[in-house]
């Protein structure tokens, strides 16, 4: 299945679905997961189901991302939408400590799944999702092989305002495009790479697990004008000219417009992204997204050639 690649006639809302942990704080409730197990963590929870948790890494992310349905209504402006799912390995039971955390914080969240501790990939095409965001390793590449965008998020030093525009920047290769130039780059060299890039300029890249989000912002973009706009995105990318010009004329052939590019030619980007403001960064390479992670919020996409030897990860959400 490319979920990514599908032509739609009319608009719909940018769904996300998101895993408990990657919403709340809820390391000490991980904490007993791990050393005590399923049934003691259930019990915990149940126990301290009137206590509101507190904001997670993804918190600040979804609040802006909700508030843009306000916005669209509070300015007359018609456009597709947000949904946010919650998609939580906890029971029903334990998991409604979470919603009434979600109540608490004025969340519009309607919709959700609880799996129990299995894996919830396999509701991703049922909900509509486009994104999934988890602190589970396994989720998170098992969504990713079912054809849908999802990334990790990672412990941050720093996250963007909850009130303002909302900022997105994405990675290029394996994460808005389809790795195949990163194949080259990785198998063959960086003069493999550029010859490549230069001889196929002029042909469009392959979607990559994130094209369907960035199309369904662009989608929500659109409603707006240019100059007065509630999103502004970003392509972050370690390439640098001459290889930009493949990228650009992919994102023209697509009719997506993406607001700032920026070619690094290798530079750290964590600088950048702080500069640029980014409400969350989407990168499929690990030692970019440690750079990243002091500065903003920060999502890994386990996806593409860098990541195909990697190992799989556990946990409760």
């Amino acid at each position: 299945m490319n979920h990514e690649n599908v032509t739609e006639l009319h608009p719909r809302p940018l769904v996300v679905a998101i895993s408990s942990r990657a919403l709340f704080d809820l390391r000490q409730s991980h904490d007993v997961f791990e050393h005590e197990g399923l049934e003691t963590y259930a019990r915990y929870q149940r126990a301290r189901e009137d206590d509101v948790l507190a904001p997670g890494v993804a918190f600040p992310l979804v609040r802006k991302l909700l508030a843009l349905n306000e916005n669209g209504r509070d300015e007359g402006v018609e456009h597709p939408g947000v949904e946010v799912i919650l998609a939580s390995r906890n029971s029903a039971d334990s998991g409604l400590r979470i919603f009434n955390s979600i109540e608490h914080h004025g969340l519009h969240v309607e919709r959700a799944v609880f799996t129990n501790g299995e894996p919830p990939d396999r509701y991703m095409q049922a909900l509509g999702a486009d994104l999934f965001l988890s602190t589970h390793d396994d989720d998170v590449r098992r969504t990713l092989e079912a054809g849908f965008a999802a990334a990790k998020i990672l412990p941050a030093g720093a996250s963007g305002p909850e009130d303002g525009q909302l900022r997105i920047a994405f990675d290029g290769d394996a994460v808005l495009f389809s790795d195949e130039a990163e194949r080259v780059f990785q198998q063959q060299g960086l003069e493999a790479f550029a010859a490549s890039e230069k001889q196929s300029a002029l042909e469009p890249l392959m979607g990559g697990p994130f094209k369907r989000v960035l199309q369904a912002l662009h989608d929500i973009q659109s409603a707006y004008p240019i100059e007065n706009n509630p999103i502004r995105t970003a392509l972050v990318t370690a390439r640098s000219a001459p290889a930009h010009k493949r990228v650009i004329l992919t994102l023209r052939h697509w009719g997506i417009r993406i607001d700032e590019a920026l070619f690094l030619g290798g530079r750290e980007k964590g600088p950048f992204l702080s500069a640029f403001g980014a409400d969350i960064f989407f990168d499929d390479q690990t030692a970019h997204c440690e750079s990243a992670r002091a500065h903003v919020t920060t999502g890994h996409v386990p996806h593409g050639i860098t990541n195909e030897a990697r190992g799989q990860g556990k946990g409760s959400e």
